[in-house]
C-alpha cells in the first residue's frame, strides 16, 4: 500500500483539479483562463508530489530539456492569451516529458472497474497498445 504525505495528498488534489481546468478549457474551446488555471494547479500539484528538488531534476534532465522548453513556452502563450498555439505547444512538451508513462497509465486505468473494460476491449486495446508502446508478444 502507498503512503502519501500530507502534502502528497494535496499535491494530488491540486493536480487532478488542473487536469480537470485544463480538460475544461479544452472542452470551452481553448478557454485561456480555464487553460492558465489547470496549468498554474498542476504544476503546484507536481512540484508538491515529488518535491522541489526532485521536479528540478526532472525538468533539467538532458534528454528531456526540448520537452521542458516546450512545456514551459506553451504555457507562457496560454498566459499571455494565445491559447490554441499554447495547447498544442504545451501537448508537445508533455508528450516528450512524460511520453514514458504512458504505459504505465494505459496499465493502471485498465485495473480500475468501470474504465478497464473500456481499455481492455479488443478494438480500443490494440490501438493504445500501439500507442503507449506496449508490446504484446504472440503467446
Amino acid at each position: 500500500m502507498i503512503w502519501l504525505t500530507e502534502l502528497q495528498k494535496f499535491g494530488v488534489g491540486f493536480t487532478a483539479c488542473g487536469l480537470f481546468f485544463f480538460i475544461l478549457g479544452v472542452i470551452t474551446f481553448f478557454d485561456a483562463a480555464l487553460l492558465a488555471l489547470g496549468n498554474v494547479l498542476f504544476v503546484i500539484g507536481l512540484v508538491l508530489i515529488i518535491g522541489p528538488l526532485k521536479t528540478v531534476v526532472f525538468f533539467t534532465r538532458p534528454q528531456k530539456v526540448r520537452g521542458t522548453i516546450l512545456l514551459a513556452l506553451g504555457i507562457v502563450l496560454i498566459l499571455t492569451g494565445r491559447s490554441f498555439l499554447g495547447f498544442i505547444i504545451e501537448s508537445l512538451g508533455i508528450v516528450i516529458l512524460f511520453g514514458d508513462f504512458f504505459s504505465v497509465i494505459i496499465q493502471f486505468l485498465r485495473s480500475i472497474p468501470f474504465i478497464g473494460p473500456i481499455f481492455r476491449h479488443p478494438a480500443v486495446a490494440p490501438i493504445l497498445d500501439r500507442i503507449a508502446g506496449i508490446s504484446v508478444l504472440p503467446v
